[in-house]
């Protein structure tokens, strides 16, 4: 086949593209990322970060012990839309995992269409929550943090319930126990069915040929599980993200979006809790040992609590990525729901914190979310 150029009219200019023209375009991409590495680089010495984490104004409502009610200020000129938005955090992780940075949070989003948004927050005092367990967050803390916000919100109508890992079971386990003020629930990388999380197989084993001893004894002499074992098994499931960060920060300092959202993980992870002692023994002997919410047999305060008796509308979103929360463990939640009034289940970009609160989190996970709840608006 000829390769020849096509021969240009007399008169006018060639502009058939040369290597030369190619050479040029490469040329000026490899000194615009250098140019925008070097800038990144200087923000970060000069201003010491690169990520605007400061976070979204909120007022404190009402609370009790170890916890606050709060409510998110609105944007100015935005005209509120739908009913308001419930935000639950799980054990361990800050609440500021809904609000990670400007530019990429959840309330920040929610708010720009309109929503009013609440959150509620845990004492993070390490001795003064040993004795909480999970019927605190089920039977007292969410049950109140719901009617305070339902009356603050006035006509606004029935709250849309939305919690993140453990904070996802919290809001099942709470509307399988209770008849409150709610228009819906998600549950954002909820593991339901433990015996999915690869993770959790070495402890269970050790448990097993301890009899549990071993992490009884643990929990009991520290009065619960401290802040930094929280990190680490948080970042043990992203070893190898962690392992080569270093390298994918040299080999994209010119990524100015992706540098601020893992500084903001990085400040995320340095604000994690510890787990009140008496709510991780729970967790530990009921979920992860036991795994009594997909066999359905948890008790909470005495009293067996089933999901197949939610009746409120109910979005299960799983991150492809997820090692905590693998996909099949959240997907046992479609088994148990048998009752509720909608019942949907999706699998979004990213792993157990990134489905919520991820790059892509806010033209996957979000605009789904937000579907759903307009579908469930008064």
């Amino acid at each position: 086949m000829s390769s020849a150029r096509t021969p240009v009219p007399a008169g006018e200019p060639d502009h058939t593209p040369t290597v030369l023209d190619a050479a040029l375009r490469e040329a000026g991409s490899v000194l615009a990322r250098v140019s925008s590495a070097a800038e990144n680089v200087w923000d970060r010495l000069w201003e010491g970060h690169l990520a605007d984490t400061t976070r979204r104004p909120r007022t404190a409502l009402t609370g009790g012990r170890g916890w606050t009610l709060h409510r998110y200020t609105a944007i100015p000129d935005t005209p509120v839309v739908g009913n308001p938005v419930l935000l639950i955090p799980p054990l361990g992780a800050p609440d500021l995992a809904f609000d990670l940075r400007r530019g990429n949070s959840l309330v920040e989003f929610l708010l720009e269409h309109g929503r009013t948004v609440y959150i509620v927050t845990y004492d993070a005092a390490f001795w003064r929550g040993r004795r909480r367990g999970l019927e605190t967050w089920v039977d007292d803390v969410l049950p109140a943090a719901i009617e305070a916000a339902h009356d603050d919100a006035g006509d606004a109508g029935d709250l849309h319930l939305a919690g993140w890992s453990l904070g996802g079971l919290f809001v099942l386990l709470t509307l399988a126990a209770h008849d409150l003020p709610v228009a819906s629930g998600t549950a954002f990388a909820a593991p339901v069915d433990v015996d999915k999380v690869p993770i959790v197989a070495p402890f269970r084993s050790i448990a097993e040929y301890t009899g549990g001893a071993i992490f009884t004894t643990a929990y009991r002499v520290l009065g619960g599980f401290p802040a930094p074992a929280v990190r680490a098994a948080f970042q043990l499931v992203s070893a190898d993200r962690y392992i080569t960060k270093p390298i994918t920060v040299l080999t994209h300092l010119d990524d100015r979006d992706l540098l601020e959202q893992m500084e903001a993980v990085d400040v995320l992870m340095h604000n994690m809790v510890a787990y009140p002692g008496r709510a991780f023994g729970q967790v530990f002997h009921h979920v992860i040992r036991g795994n009594e919410i997909a066999r359905d047999t948890v008790h909470v305060g005495g009293r067996r609590v089933r999901l197949a008796d939610v009746e409120d509308p109910i979005l299960l979103i799983a991150g492809a990525d997820d090692g905590i929360a693998p996909v099949d463990s959240v997907r046992k939640g479609v088994e148990l729901l048998t009752k509720a009034a909608d019942l949907r289940f999706e699998v979004e970009p990213g792993g157990h914190l990134g489905v919520l609160t991820g790059r892509r989190a806010k033209t996957h996970t979000w605009p789904l979310f937000l579907d759903f709840i307009t579908d469930h608006d008064a």
